[in-house]
């Protein structure tokens, strides 16, 4: 049964995430009902390289699906996305996956990136797509401070209480803020993330741009391995799954 690599984009708001959820609409859900038509009604499951939550979007998601019979990759993005109509998720590539492919396990790092629109106005055409916030922010103020949340450590303070994952220990390869006009960037990247690490990141990491905190306080945040200790949880419109990297690029063909 062939394997298909697929490269996703997706606008969050309005869905419950990617992973079906026994209410609301998820990406998981808009993928594999679209994947059915193209398998005579039959179930097609799907996998992922990351659970995004509800309100968080990705202009580089990877999932994989299995169908019964080779389809030629760009008619295959053609047929996902018509039948993924009128959602505002898309396929943009297609590809047949090297043999044991895997989209979760296979990949070696993941990247977000988290946007605040620091301005009084409100924002029109980035309604949904950016966490809005009037009070000016010191984005130096805030690199400072992300520096020290580089490499590996025990991330509790930075973990949602929900989250699964075996062990709070992640290494932070890539922390870096900036502004570009009016907005704070967020830029993060390592092999995986803790569940909310990111926006929790992007929360505290505000309390330092406002001047609530000094940058050291971070540190002291992340030693003291309480979530309480850490700042508040940044909304999810602002973050974006922007990219999985793989030893291969599983969408370009091999040497």
């Amino acid at each position: 049964m062939p394997r298909y690599a697929l490269a996703l984009e997706y606008h969050g708001a309005g869905l419950v995430g990617w992973q079906r959820q026994a209410a609301g609409l998820s990406i998981q859900q808009v993928l594999e009902e679209a994947a059915s038509r193209l398998a005579g009604g039959a179930p097609v499951p799907s996998i992922t390289a990351g659970r995004t939550d509800a309100g968080v979007h990705a202009s580089a998601q990877v999932a994989s699906i299995d169908l019964d019979r080779i389809i030629a990759p760009d008619k295959l993005r053609d047929a996902l996305n018509f039948h993924m109509k009128p959602h505002r998720i898309a396929v943009l590539r297609a590809a047949l996956a090297p043999e044991g492919w895997n989209p979760r396990f296979s990949a070696t790092g993941r990247a977000y990136r988290y946007v605040i629109l620091n301005r009084r106005a409100r924002p029109a055409l980035e309604e949904g797509r950016v966490w809005h916030v009037l009070h000016p922010l010191d984005a130096a103020a805030m690199h400072e401070a992300a520096q020290s949340l580089l490499g590996r450590h025990d991330f509790t303070s930075f973990r949602a209480a929900s989250c699964q994952a075996k062990s709070p220990l992640r290494t932070l390869d890539r922390l870096d803020v900036r502004r570009e006009a009016d907005h704070i960037v967020i830029e993060a990247a390592a092999r995986s993330f803790l569940h909310h690490q990111v926006r929790n990141m992007a929360g505290t990491l505000k309390l330092v741009g406002d001047g609530t905190w000094p940058p050291t306080r971070v540190a002291q945040a992340l030693a003291a391995r309480n979530r309480a200790e850490a700042g508040p949880t940044a909304p999810p419109e602002g973050l974006t799954l922007v990219a999985v990297t793989y030893p291969h690029d599983p969408f370009t063909p091999p040497p």
